[in-house]
């Protein structure tokens, strides 16, 4: 008898129609975080909620162990794992960005979006990738159906098979966006630079974030990943932007905030952050020269205007 039928005979029979669930050490071998983490992420931060037995053994639904995994990633990047409950509950419900559409829908495209990247299929991928565009805002066709597949996809790389799909469909989404960042700077009349912190994004979470940032005034250049933190004043006395935005998806060191500081000091115009950092070090950053911009696609793309008209905060 497997573990999963043992654990599922202590389970109520309707249970079992309505979701497949997993004891912990199924979970533990899925993702690589160990029981003892698993509880102690449930106990202290709430990060996870499994369904209890009538014995009280824990049992976990796909949906709980993608929450692993995604509570994983962000403490594989250095984010304390106190801090990644609020992350996981902004990515869960951004204000101004979730009102045309319910969860329900949403899912129905991820699905599309999955079964077209499972079959290697681009004609059908590109079918969907513009069918979501006809119908939902940028951020939300980026940030609630295009990017979680991404990040699924990427957290899942150890797996047979899936380090195939997410090349397949990084490949694919970085082409789009690409294009639709080079349409965006034909008609803006104000230019923004763009650079990953060393180190600290993918190419295709910079290239979205420049896209999200973007708007009928202001076009985003997005400079490649690998840009030299200390060669950036140079670029930006050649080209001279209205500002400069670093972009960071995890903590910044203390060694980096001080890099920063020394920056915005030798730049000839005016530093801001995004990403999750921004986030995360706007309080170390209050007071300083450099703006904090956020992480979701609205509210960066607000705060990168009021900061070039000089009516954010520092």
């Amino acid at each position: 008898m497997t573990e999963f039928a043992r654990a599922s005979e202590l389970l109520p029979s309707d249970s079992l129609k309505q979701q497949e669930l997993f004891p912990i050490r199924e979970v533990s071998r899925l993702t690589g975080v160990n029981p003892v983490t698993l509880r102690a992420w449930e106990r202290r931060y709430g990060l996870i909620q499994p369904t209890r037995t009538e014995s009280g053994h824990r049992l976990y639904s796909m949906a709980d162990i993608e929450a692993v995994r995604s509570i994983l990633s962000w403490t594989e990047r250095g984010v304390a794992v106190s801090k990644v409950g609020s992350i996981l509950s902004r990515s869960a419900a951004e204000p101004g960005e979730r009102q045309d559409a319910t969860a329900d829908e949403w899912a129905e495209w991820i699905g599309q979006v999955q079964r077209a990247v499972s079959s290697f299929d681009e004609p059908r991928l590109d079918q969907v990738y513009g069918q979501i565009f006809s119908i939902y805002p940028l951020p939300v066709v980026f940030q609630d159906v295009l990017l979680p597949v991404w990040q699924q996809l990427l957290r899942r790389q150890k797996e047979y098979g899936q380090t195939s799909e997410w090349l397949f469909l990084d490949a694919f989404l970085r082409g789009r966006v690409l294009q639709r960042l080079q349409r965006a700077r034909s008609h803006a009349e104000r230019r923004v630079l763009l650079a990953a912190a060393p180190g600290q994004c993918r190419e295709l979470e910079l290239l979205v974030s420049g896209l999200l940032m973007s708007s009928d005034t202001v076009a985003v250049n997005v400079l490649a990943v690998g840009q030299p933190l200390n060669e950036l004043p140079l670029v930006c006395e050649k080209a001279r932007p209205c500002a400069l935005v670093l972009y960071s998806d995890i903590p910044v060191s203390t060694a980096l905030l001080r890099q920063l500081a020394k920056l915005a000091l030798g730049l000839d115009c005016p530093l801001a952050l995004a990403g999750e950092a921004a986030e995360l070090s706007e309080d170390s950053l209050r007071g300083s020269p450099i703006a904090c911009l956020g992480s979701s696609g609205t509210l960066m793309q607000r705060r990168l205007l009021q900061f070039l008209d000089g009516r954010l905060d520092t």
